[in-house]
């Protein structure tokens, strides 16, 4: 029967006094209805069922982005989980860490229950303790101090361990949980108080109860009365976790819970024994997958295994509870593990029953590096007549381009901003411009991959070469902008690289048309796999973690796009830059009319491009002059809202509202107008605020703008010429993955050699490093020799 409910002493809750004999007086509670039973299908014969069991809730969520919506959840600690890995005492920063995620998810209203090992454990460690005071008492009193050193610990029977454990471990929780103002309960079970319907009743009654008055349960095994567990080398006392898989499934299934976490030492299901060379996460495990897995040996503690756990989870998920099976041991994600997984984060083994109608991300990734290796050996009037054919189809599917485009345009229509929907927006003249850039790109093409950029003779006959390669799988993720997918991929073909596209869901229906047209171009030299489009519900945060997948991660968005990629990324390098903070300096020297135009062009042609002005710099004998004048009266023409700096707002009675931060981003017609002394004030001023993309100055003098072009330090720098040159059309590249403000590989607009690493090529005939020694019989030479022309044609 409910062996025990137990509530440390008094508990303050919702400002009232909750006494013992409210707690201990529910697990007698009769006003709970009858379970209502139902037949459950059966995918695998799992021993442990033996009772039919109730579930007359709906179905597990499908997908990992709904586990956020989960409202009643049970989280097993694995034995494994909850030791210390002496597997004599607990591992309590571990626990302080689980109870702390614990007690968030509570807080935010949710129902939280917990099954945890640990009390043989805990037992264990106190009854050792006794056992050696007690002999080295005893033995220095008859035997002598040298026999002290031969004293051994007897193996400790686990039932007693747990006796001796059980209010220790309790005691620990509830002082946890204590720290967050939440109240925990304890309930002992034994597997009879499940084939009872009269205790499963009063089980049931009791945990509704507790969490009605928003306690947690904690659900244990009582192991000082069941029968002891099979003998196992390893065992020595330690708890024994195989029913408590069992029991978490069955817990979850009875209080019809929306998600079941299961706690172990592993990250989840691999198609290997993990830490084999080829083991592989398994992202989603379906029924039926049983087939394709290798169970590998038990954890180090207790007497469940991974075979234990499918079966539970499985069990669970037929019964209509979501679970997931993930590490709760590791010390670099255990102190998020929980709250990740409820955030619906790619963590452990997710069980689903709804497989995908297209390959996972993982799929498509290997896919895209296979196509690209295909790619990367063609020759390059394959891979530019696949370029041509591309920018053949844009033009000669424009209608349904365009019909796509419009219906992604009506279903954003009042959720975008108006400068997002203008770069959401194709047209017939984008779609011509894209394929002019498009047989820019195959012409420039022509010995991308393979150039060869340094010849050295070693010595006789043995010659190493340095030439480019594809750099591998990319992964470009961007917003609203449907033309950056045929420009991207037209760069991926001519630099040989496969590609992950994830683009914005506001431009679904014109990413999918483009991808197809994509591909049908890829087709025609049997690399239609080379480009892949992620159309799955991955978290852009989950794709930055595929370290072993992907190789360069582009982002092409706002600034808090790129911002959350180079934080989430996990082991990737991020090609791209966090802001466009673009300055134009006015020189006392410049002309009136280039001043104004070149003003007008950088701010109020295009304001959300990355490459738009966002602060104006005045020399301070430019104020109140004609110069000065005819710059402010076109700003107020074209309706831009002026910010005033610090010692601009200083020089007016009645200024324009002050800048917050003269580092800021508008992406609108918005201008910070500042004042300097001189050009190096400017500079100065440059590379405190900026953010290294494109600077400009405006000068008749030739010495002060090759000063300013020298001495700025920014991926361009630009004189008498507007910031929006910055752009890998316009500087002939035909297009650009992005503008990469970094200083390593690539830096400004990225085009096709931006996607290009290098690799040495060494042809010797038998030589061997000895006969280059004092005494050997070859001298090093290192000879430069010629490099083969570049195609300029």
């Amino acid at each position: 029967m409910l062996s025990q409910v137990y509530c440390a002493g008094f508990q303050l809750f919702r400002h009232r006094l909750l006494p013992w004999a409210q707690l201990t007086t529910l697990s007698r509670l009769h006003h709970v209805q009858p379970l209502v039973t139902r037949n459950i299908r059966s995918w695998s014969n799992i021993p442990f069922i033996t009772v039919p069991l109730s579930r007359t809730h709906g179905k597990p969520f499908a997908h990992r982005s709904e586990l956020k919506h989960a409202k009643r959840i049970v989280v097993k600690l694995g034995s494994a989980v909850v030791t210390r890995g002496d597997e004599c005492g607990l591992a309590l920063g571990r626990l302080a860490s689980i109870v702390e995620q614990v007690s968030v998810l509570q807080n935010q209203g949710r129902e939280m229950m917990l099954v945890t090992s640990g009390a043989v454990a805990f037992g264990k460690q106190r009854l050792r303790h006794e056992i050696l005071l007690s002999q080295s008492v005893r033995q220095a009193l008859h035997s002598g101090q040298n026999q002290l050193k031969e004293m051994a610990i007897p193996v400790l029977e686990a039932r007693a361990c747990a006796a001796a454990g059980q209010s220790g471990l309790m005691a620990l929780y509830e002082a946890m949980f204590t720290q967050y103002s939440i109240c925990a309960a304890q309930i002992l079970v034994t597997n009879l108080d499940f084939h009872d319907e009269q205790k499963r009743r009063n089980l049931n009654g009791t945990l509704h109860e507790l969490l009605r008055m928003n306690i947690v349960p904690i659900v244990n095994t009582n192991d000082a009365v069941v029968p002891p567990a099979e003998p196992n080398s390893d065992l020595q006392g330690v708890i024994s976790v195989k029913d408590n898989d069992s029991l978490a499934a069955r817990l979850a299934v009875e209080m019809k819970t929306d998600l079941l976490i299961i706690l172990s030492d592993v990250e989840g299901l691999f198609d290997s024994p993990p830490g084999s060379d080829d083991a592989k996460l398994i992202d989603i495990f379906y029924p039926g997958d049983q087939q394709s897995v290798t169970f590998g040996t038990k954890s180090r503690v207790g007497m469940g295994g991974m075979e234990a756990k499918v079966k539970a989870a499985l069990w669970a998920l037929q019964g209509g509870t979501s679970v997931v099976i993930a590490n709760g041991t590791h010390p670099k994600v255990s102190g998020h593990v929980i709250t990740d997984i409820v955030e619906g984060k790619k963590v452990g083994t997710f069980f689903s029953e709804v497989k995908p109608a297209g390959p996972t991300v993982e799929q498509q990734g290997e896919m895209a590096r296979s196509g690209g290796r295909t790619l990367a050996t063609l020759e390059p009037e394959q891979r530019a007549e696949i370029i041509h054919h591309l920018a053949d189809l844009l033009t000669d599917q424009r209608d349904e381009i365009l019909l796509a485009n419009k219906k992604d345009l009506e279903e954003a229509e009042g959720r975008l901003a108006t400068p997002l929907l203008k770069r959401l927006s194709l047209s017939t003249s984008k779609l011509n411009s894209l394929a002019i850039g498009l047989r820019q790109i195959a012409a420039s093409s022509q010995d991308s991959v393979g150039r060869v950029l340094r010849r050295t003779r070693i010595a006789k006959n043995l010659e190493l070469e340095q030439v480019t390669v594809p750099i591998g799988v990319l992964l470009v993720i961007f917003e609203s902008r449907p033309d950056c997918l045929p420009q991207v991929a037209a760069l991926a073909i001519a630099s040989g690289n496969g590609l992950l596209l994830k683009g914005g869901k506001e431009a679904a229906h014109s990413n999918r048309i483009l991808h197809l047209l994509t591909q049908e171009a890829l087709s025609m030299h049997g690399v239609k796999e080379a480009i892949q489009l992620v159309n799955t519900r991955e978290e852009v945060e989950d794709l930055c973690r595929l370290d072993k997948i992907i190789d360069l991660i582009i982002p092409r968005g706002s600034s808090q796009l790129v911002r959350d990629i180079q934080k989430a990324s996990k082991g990737i390098p991020v090609m791209g830059h966090s802001e466009g903070i673009c300055h134009m300096y006015v020189d006392s020297e410049a002309s009136v009319d280039k001043a104004s135009r070149l003003v007008r062009d950088s701010k109020c042609e295009y304001p959300a491009a990355c490459n738009a002005l966002e602060t104006l710099l005045i020399h301070r004998d430019l104020l109140r002059t004609p110069l000065f004048d005819q710059i402010i009266d076109m700003l107020r023409v074209e309706q831009v809202k002026i910010h005033a700096g610090p010692k601009f707002a200083s020089y007016l009675t009645f200024s324009p509202s002050e800048v917050k931060s003269l580092r800021t981003e508008y992406g609108d017609l918005e201008l910070c107008i500042e004042v300097v002394d001189s050009v190096q004030d400017a500079i100065d001023h440059i590379h405190k605020y900026g953010s290294s993309h494109t600077d400009v100055i405006v000068t008749e003098n030739e010495k002060t703008a090759e000063f300013f072009l020298q001495h700025v330090d920014s991926a361009c720098v630009f004189w008498n010429a507007s910031t929006r040159f910055s752009d890998g059309y316009r500087f002939g590249l035909g297009a650009e993955v992005g503008i990469s403000t970094s200083r390593i590989h690539a830096r400004g607009p990225v085009g096709l050699e931006g996607l290009l690493t290098t690799k040495w090529l060494l042809r010797g005939q038998d030589h061997v490093v000895s006969d280059f020694s004092e005494h050997g019989s070859l001298k090093y030479l290192h000879e430069n020799l010629p490099v083969p022309q570049r195609n300029t044609n």
